[in-house]
């Protein structure tokens, strides 16, 4: 894994990588970001990303994945996307900071863009809102929710308790105090005290949780 810029969320994202045995190679014009990581990453180089012979000579080509961790430099960021792209590494991540900056992101060909403070940002706003303990939104407004069970049901069989019906949300896995998740079946019956992760559209899920 080829990391591009080594600020906190490259920085961040580069020494989780290394703790799930995955090798890194990190790259950031700035000296003391690369002196940060030294001896903690696989590999970390001072070199200028945005320069498509400084990656060739790195060998970035021969990565499979990469990802672009450069965020206020808009201008850094796009150029080093963009060399990458023509490098042809086949799987592409980079950090976007506003909608224009992801759309040109995607429009020059970055499989994937992500924002993480507008993600957090909305995350938490779900969370805050309702009575979720956890909260993962996909793609086309599905998400799935980690939450209590609403009150009406404890004591039921997931079966008998018409929750798909009545709040168009599955139960996936529940959670009993001092135990971990188990998938959740119809003969599951929900007991005081449990944890439940539910999945369906944003709204569902959401409605779901209030009723808890």
């Amino acid at each position: 894994m080829v990391v591009c810029g080594l600020g906190r969320f490259g920085k961040s994202l580069a020494l989780e990588l290394m703790k799930e045995q995955t090798e890194v190679l990190g790259i950031d014009a700035d000296a003391d970001k690369v002196q940060s990581v030294s001896g903690r990453l696989t590999h970390a180089v001072v070199a200028d990303t945005t320069k498509i012979e400084v990656l060739r000579q790195l060998s970035v080509h021969e990565y499979n994945r990469a990802v672009v961790g450069i965020g206020s430099d808009i201008e850094s960021s796009i150029l080093t996307a963009s060399s990458l792209v023509e490098l042809g590494v086949p799987n592409i991540w980079a950090k976007a900071i506003s909608n224009s900056h992801a759309r040109i992101l995607t429009q020059i060909g970055v499989h994937h863009v992500t924002r993480p403070e507008h993600d957090m940002g909305a995350r938490v706003a779900h969370l805050v809102r309702g009575r979720m303990m956890d909260y993962i939104e996909f793609e086309d407004g599905f998400a799935m929710v980690k939450t209590t069970p609403p009150a009406h049901i404890v004591g039921m069989r997931l079966g008998d308790s018409k929750v798909r019906q009545e709040y168009n949300v599955t139960i996936v896995a529940i959670k009993r105090p001092g135990e971990g998740f188990t998938y959740a079946t119809a003969d599951t019956i929900i007991r005081p005290g449990d944890t439940v992760i539910a999945s369906g559209l944003v709204v569902d899920t959401e409605r779901f949780s209030e009723a808890s």
